[in-house]
């Protein structure tokens, strides 16, 4: 990494990977902050390559970009709620779950002995509990909109 303890945003660019447009979005909802400028040009300090690392990892296990504005503080510095980290953990937990369950079931279907898979036992109980869970999360998914538009 450059040794430098500021770099402009060319540079902040090349060193993340991040388009310079994604490093001005980032910047204008509160995820980074630049020092100052050289004429036009943004200037940061170096630790802002670490910050996009830690925004990255946020992004990679699902968290949105408001979530992880609030893991960290006004300095920057990571403020990260654990509680929200566990509650995420629990949530990759349960789709890792339902893939492997939709996984083993599209397995069984493909193998299926049955000419038809439609009289298959398996294939109907597959079905139906994914009936259930989809109307499950039909259900969540109207109670988060009602919520968020009242």
């Amino acid at each position: 990494m450059n040794n430098r303890e500021e770099l402009d945003i060319r540079e902040v660019s090349k060193l993340s990977g991040l388009p310079s447009s994604t490093l001005r979005y980032y910047e204008e909802k509160g995820l980074i902050k630049s020092c100052g400028r050289r004429g036009i040009t943004r200037i940061f300090k170096a630790t802002v390559i670490e910050q996009l690392s830690l925004i990255s990892l946020g992004r990679y296990a699902g968290f949105s970009l408001d979530e992880i504005g609030e893991m960290f503080s006004s300095n920057g510095n990571p403020a990260i709620d654990r509680e929200q980290l566990l509650a995420r953990a629990d949530d990759l937990e349960k789709n890792i779950r339902r893939l492997e369950a939709m996984r083993d079931g599209l397995r069984h279907v493909a193998n299926c002995p049955e000419v038809n898979q439609l009289e298959c036992p398996n294939f109907q109980n597959l079905i139906r509990k994914a009936t259930k869970l989809q109307h499950k999360e039909d259900r969540k998914q109207k109670r988060r909109w009602q919520n968020s538009s009242e």
